[in-house]
């Protein structure tokens, strides 16, 4: 038995919140409003309850899906802001990719670095120390691929800085992502600072439009290819993935926080991005991931359940 489709989000409403629904206190829904599937009730019956998931965690759970025609199919506190930390990397390789496409810069064009640019974490520039210059391309590639902070601070000059990175985001539509510092000042994750944040909706919405929209297909297929060969995310959303996805992703870790935003594609070739920010879990660091895993689970599990309504 099928719900019908305007039953469907208050149905959902009961599996992500029944008991904070009771008390006053829900915080979002897992769909918007007017959502595009319809699904029977047994399958939402199995839908893992994200709430239960942020509890289990300590912490503060915010997740988000968008499809490839920038729609937003799930949600669980998808508008509040959390600290991007490094998942800041994948908005400045587009940035790159796309500065390079209108004529700005040249991908194959070399930043000069020296000792005093190389922080802790920078395996690709310290293994080029020698060299003391790496290209636009590889430095964007080395920020998405193995999430290189140095590389990251290296690159940031060259689209205007903090500041011109947010201009970016704002010129495709994000009016709520923003980055203000630099490796490693942005990862302080101060309670309550707005500074370099983003919301799961927000960035899920705006990776997805850069790259099935805003993009030419070269730099779209390009900055694919760099979060498909992703090292850092293997136990986070790509361990939710249910038999026969595949996903490349950008993670983020602040010490107070885990994230992961990942390009996810569904056996039958359709899709999604999915962004899981997980927000001063009290487990340690592999039960964080964990819980990104099991959320990034029963988002996509959710999906694989539904069934299209045909309405766009």
């Amino acid at each position: 038995m099928r719900l019908p489709v305007l039953l469907l989000a208050a149905a959902l409403t009961a599996i992500v919140g029944s008991a904070a629904a009771q008390e006053g206190k829900v915080r979002q829904s897992l769909l918007p409003p007017a959502p595009r599937y319809m699904v029977s009730e047994s399958a939402m019956k199995t839908v893992r309850n994200p709430r239960a998931i942020e509890q289990e965690s300590g912490g503060r759970l915010g997740v988000a899906l968008v499809d490839s025609k920038g729609a937003l199919l799930l949600g669980f506190n998808r508008d509040e802001r959390f600290a991007m930390c490094s998942t800041f990397k994948a908005p400045l390789a587009a940035a790159v990719l796309m500065g390079a496409d209108a004529g700005r810069f040249g991908l194959d064009g070399q930043v000069a670095f020296s000792q005093s640019d190389i922080l802790d974490y920078a395996p690709v520039v310290k293994a080029n120390r020698k060299r003391g210059r790496l290209s636009m391309a590889e430095l964007a590639e080395a920020a998405v691929e193995v999430s290189d902070n140095s590389a990251a601070n290296l690159l940031l000059p060259m689209i205007g800085g903090p500041e011109g990175l947010t201009a970016f985001v704002r010129a495709h539509g994000d009016s709520v992502t923003r980055l203000d510092r630099t490796e490693p000042g942005l990862n302080e994750n101060a309670e309550g600072d707005p500074r370099d944040t983003t919301s799961p909706a927000a960035m899920a919405t705006f990776i997805s439009r850069l790259l099935f929209r805003d993009m030419k297909a070269e730099s779209a297929t390009r900055l694919t290819e760099w979060l498909n060969a992703s090292t850092t995310g293997n136990k986070r959303i790509k361990a939710g993935l249910p038999p026969g996805w595949t996903s490349g992703s950008k993670t983020g870790s602040c010490g107070t926080a885990f994230n992961d935003v990942a390009l996810v594609k569904a056996p039958s070739g359709e899709q999604y991005v999915l962004a899981v920010y997980l927000d001063r879990p009290t487990v340690d660091a592999q039960a964080a991931e964990a819980a990104i895993a099991e959320a990034a689970r029963a988002a996509l599990d959710f999906v694989g359940k539904a069934q299209r309504t045909g309405l766009d």
